[in-house]
């Protein structure tokens, strides 16, 4: 496997991360989110959308580790109210930038910045806001590898925790500021097998992850009030190859401002590492040119 291939799908140190279901992904890389559908039952009626993005890495520094990237992505969205008319469109266009400031391949740790725009181009009734929004993102993720090789505690060392936390205010008409701040715990059972203990898992179980997401996200309108906060619990497992990606996970209210909105809720991924496939285009950066 080349460096520059490796290094391409969150690997830090010995630990591969995976693609999150909603947390963004701390480690710039190039892949494609072919489809996220998702289904989600609220007090007022259900929801059915389908999610893609891509993101591609721009620059690779000497240790082939990518440290700057792009992407951006958008969503169909179906919404079915218990009294009222259906409504069905795309959401808003959303673009990023993100900047791998730190890592440290010792302690499996990587720290990024970056930028988010959101574009108001969909459908009026699907998108969140009217106006352009842009705002930092601050995102880091840490493997446990670092712990020591000791019985029973050697068994942690394949956690793996990824975090984000945004905030996007609206550029112009009423004030409609975003914020978000994201947290996935992870074990990695490919860890285990490789780095820990071979304790005989067979495939597909040794490319398994097993993870539970924390998630917030509260609309902040108006200097004089703001709207409650919602906050969830999205647990899954996700299956993680050198090609490709799939994860599936539900959510769980654990405020009560989540309860009315999500009653019930199945979220799916299907990640591609497009570099895998096409190593000369897909490994392409500024500094380095064409990959071999």
């Amino acid at each position: 496997m080349r460096a520059s291939a490796a290094y391409a799908h969150g690997v830090v140190g010995d630990y591969i991360f995976l693609e999150p279901l909603i947390t963004q992904d701390p480690a710039p890389a190039n892949e494609f989110d072919v489809l996220g559908p998702s289904w989600v039952k609220s007090s007022t009626g259900n929801s059915y959308s389908i999610s893609s993005s891509v993101e591609k890495v721009l620059w690779i520094d000497d240790e082939y580790m990518p440290r700057f990237s792009i992407g951006g992505g958008s969503f169909w969205q179906h919404q079915s109210p218990y009294h009222g008319p259906n409504f069905d469109g795309f959401g808003g266009l959303t673009m990023f930038a993100k900047w791998a400031f730190f890592y440290s391949k010792k302690h499996e740790f990587l720290a990024s910045i970056g930028a988010q725009i959101q574009l108001p181009i969909g459908n009026t009734h699907i998108q969140a806001s009217s106006h352009t929004s842009l705002g930092p993102t601050f995102l880091w993720e840490k493997g446990m590898g670092d712990l020591p090789n000791w019985p029973v505690l050697k068994y942690l060392r394949p956690l793996g925790v990824q975090t984000d936390f945004g905030y996007v205010p609206a550029l112009g008409g009423p004030t409609h500021h975003h914020m978000f701040a994201d947290a996935v715990i992870e074990y990695s059972l490919p860890y285990l097998s490789n780095n820990v203990q071979d304790i005989g898992l067979k495939w597909p179980l040794r490319n398994m992850f097993l993870f539970n997401e924390f998630n917030y996200d509260q609309v902040i309108t108006g200097p004089s009030g703001q709207t409650f906060p919602t906050i969830l619990a999205t647990p899954g497992l996700a299956y993680v190859s050198y090609h490709f990606e799939v994860a599936l996970g539900t959510q769980f209210a654990l405020n009560n401002a989540a309860k009315p909105g999500t009653h019930a809720a199945i979220l799916g991924l299907l990640d591609i590492f497009y570099d895998s496939f096409f190593p000369k285009w897909g490994n392409w950066t500024i500094n380095r040119g064409f990959g071999e």
